[in-house]
């Protein structure tokens, strides 16, 4: 279990990104951090990486304090930054150097991975494209097996067929010891796998359920007309109709689209909130 009590949080300018912040983040499951630029998705990955001090609250991963930036807690974490650095060094000799830092990397799993993304081990990063130095560091953090791995914006920079691979090799990856936390504001690139749905506006969780809870909780329909009833939570144009948000009302409800759900959390959150009291 990740936990954050009361954590307050802010920059050199005196002015508070998270105030009073609380949440609770289960092991065993995906978890997706969306919300729009600058709302402290990734200052969140870093507070819980231990880069960043809170400056009141506690943070818990695991029972660790992660400022603490003990050995245990470091062998067993990783972060995946959106930017990665441009290393001047083949992938083998990256991965001869960093991979003894994780007691548990797998080099069968990294080698597969590297495959499937059709990558040489020979390969000089600094020669290679943003996307494939991407694709080569997230081979490196899927195979670090540590129990807890924060990605921030991890298909950033790939192409359509890599975003895929990354998809179903995350997929297959995922075990009931293991958390994901990944920071997105691409959300249709991974609805298909997240089991939670945190949302950050202005340094504050809007939203917090279990893609389940909100099946329960929401009934989502296409319509080819706009429907003005007063049960209609949230409306927008897609295409092919309408796509509307209303409390759960029977059986049959279309997929929840994050990206829908999403702009209807930041635009109606109170509404959304109370279908779940």
């Amino acid at each position: 279990m990740i936990t954050l009590q009361d954590v307050s949080f802010g920059y050199d300018n005196g002015q508070l990104l998270f105030d009073h912040l609380d949440l609770q983040i289960p092991s065993g499951q995906i978890h997706g951090i969306l919300g729009l630029n600058g709302a402290g998705k990734s200052s969140l990955l870093h507070l819980l990486q231990g880069l960043r001090y809170s400056a009141k609250g506690e943070i818990s991963v695991y029972g660790t304090k992660p400022d603490a930036r003990s050995v245990y807690f470091l062998q067993d974490s990783f972060l995946l930054a959106e930017e990665v650095h441009q290393f001047d060094t083949s992938i083998k000799k990256f991965v001869d150097q960093y991979s003894p830092y994780y007691p548990k990397f797998s080099t069968d799993s990294f080698l597969k991975i590297l495959n499937e993304f059709e990558l040489e081990r020979s390969s000089h990063l600094g020669k290679m494209s943003m996307g494939q130095r991407k694709k080569a560091m997230i081979a490196f953090a899927l195979a670090t097996q540590t129990k807890v791995l924060l990605m921030d914006e991890p298909t950033n920079g790939l192409d359509i067929p890599s975003k895929t691979q990354f998809r179903m090799i995350l997929s297959h990856i995922i075990t009931k010891d293991r958390t994901f936390i990944v920071s997105t504001h691409q959300m249709r690139d991974l609805h298909s796998l997240i089991d939670n749905v945190i949302v950050i506006q202005h340094g504050k969780i809007i939203f917090n359920q279990s893609i389940q809870s909100i099946l329960d909780h929401l009934h989502f329909s296409l319509d080819r007309q706009k429907i003005d009833a007063s049960d209609v939570i949230y409306h927008e144009r897609v295409p092919g109709g309408y796509l509307h948000i209303r409390p759960r009302q029977s059986s049959e409800s279309f997929e929840p689209d994050l990206e829908v759900l999403f702009n209807a959390i930041v635009t109606k959150g109170t509404f959304i909130n109370q279908a779940f009291a």
